[in-house]
């Protein structure tokens, strides 16, 4: 291949996708700023907010088995495009509902509609794309959706100075339609690349992957870390910042810009430096630990310490998670080509049914604690304590299980 052919198939592949995991972010993150102004509008509850918000992690996580075989079986392309169709009609009957039925449908339809986003990336990149440079490539492709995450704070706050949040997630609605119709024409397909064979060796490929030992090294840490930062970045993290810190809106979409920004760095030095230290021999397992280490140290701080510099240590929490995307590369490489779409959104599974389930049990544990008597402080301060619990378990785990 040609320099200029690889710089036509960069741009007729990398950008579509790329463009595809903004929106995902950006649906994910919205209801950290968007979700107050919801709530006081309809008169939303916590738990209610956080069932909202987390139906975006049910219907995501429910669809990773099947889309895996969908990608391996049918390619990214058509995979992807159609299914942004399906966010595309979430977010207009999540603009028109009145109360938490529609809310909820509209934000699970958005969820089941990019489940795609980041798993039919992956899949392109192994097409179309020597194993070296996979890691460098989820870099590129996840810093697009720093670039979501960073749109859906600070400027997202802004924009609602000019326009409702309903006329904003229509918006939104349109912009998807646009992507999935270019992706849709844009994107090649691999010839050869997909898959045959019926639904029972589709599924047989699945069990392998849940049977392997290698899988479940690294499926606790994409529950409890993954997950678990997405449960807090995506909506309590800002509902934190309020009770704990008493920031106002307009600071909290600074901070919460701030750990976008973050993020963004840290997926653009895997982006620019992956493949550089795999072939200097640097283990990318190595710098996914270390990463993780200091996640849960800072995690344990702002549990402890709430107003201790706290501008500094969510930033550097948010870059630990971005570098904590490693592990996809991880548990995809312990399996041959043909099963990388599979791999890849079985462990996805796992990372979504964290996410939803961290993030709807954090509103359960709230109200409960509230109910019994505790300060709303000190209620949100448990639950970020039994997230960081976990989390050590689970890096416990991911250290130990290592022998046989």
């Amino acid at each position: 291949m040609t320099q200029f052919d690889e710089r036509r198939l960069w741009i007729r592949l990398f950008l579509p996708f790329a463009a595809g995991y903004f929106l995902s972010y950006l649906y994910r993150t919205v209801n950290a700023v968007l979700g107050p102004v919801i709530g006081r509008e309809l008169g939303l509850a916590d738990t209610a907010l956080g069932l909202l918000t987390s139906t975006y992690f049910l219907a995501f996580g429910a669809a990773q088995l099947p889309l895996g075989m969908l990608l391996d079986r049918f390619g990214p392309r058509r995979v992807e495009a159609g299914l942004l169709a399906i966010a595309a009609a979430g977010a207009a009957v999540f603009a028109m509902a009145d109360g938490l039925g529609g809310l909820a449908t509209g934000r699970a339809l958005i969820g089941l509609g990019v489940s795609a986003c980041l798993m039919a990336s992956f899949k392109a990149f192994s097409q179309w794309f020597p194993p070296e440079r996979q890691a460098s490539l989820t870099g590129w492709v996840m810093a697009s959706g720093g670039l979501g995450a960073l749109a859906a704070s600070k400027p997202l706050e802004l924009a609602l100075g000019f326009a409702g949040w309903r006329e904003i997630v229509l918006a939104l609605a349109l912009l998807t339609l646009i992507v999935a119709a270019i992706l849709w024409r844009s994107v090649p397909d691999k010839p050869g690349a997909t898959v045959a064979g019926g639904f029972s060796e589709q599924l047989a490929g699945v069990r392998s992957i849940f049977a392997s030992r290698h899988f479940w090294r690294y499926g606790p840490m994409g529950f409890w870390f993954t997950g678990g930062f997405m449960a807090v970045q995506g909506l309590w993290a800002s509902r934190w910042m309020i009770e704990l810190e008493a920031m106002s809106r307009a600071d909290i979409a600074i901070r919460l810009t701030w750990i976008s920004g973050a993020m963004l760095a840290g997926f653009l030095f895997m982006g620019f430096f992956a493949t550089a230290l795999v072939r200097r021999g640097i283990q990318l397992s190595q710098v996914y630990f270390g990463a993780m280490v200091l996640a849960l140290a800072v995690f344990v701080i702002i549990t402890l310490e709430p107003s201790w510099q706290g501008s500094l240590l969510w930033p550097v929490l948010g870059a630990c998670f971005s570098l904590s995307n490693i592990s996809y590369s991880l548990v995809a490489q312990a399996f041959p080509a043909q099963l990388s779409g599979r791999a890849n959104t079985a462990y996805n599974l796992l990372v979504f049914a964290g996410a939803f389930g961290l993030q709807w049990g954090f509103g359960i544990l709230v109200d409960a604690l509230q109910a019994g008597g505790q300060s709303a402080g000190g209620a949100y301060r448990i639950a970020f304590a039994s997230l960081a619990v976990g989390q050590a378990l689970s890096l416990v785990w991911l250290l130990f299980s290592r022998r046989d």
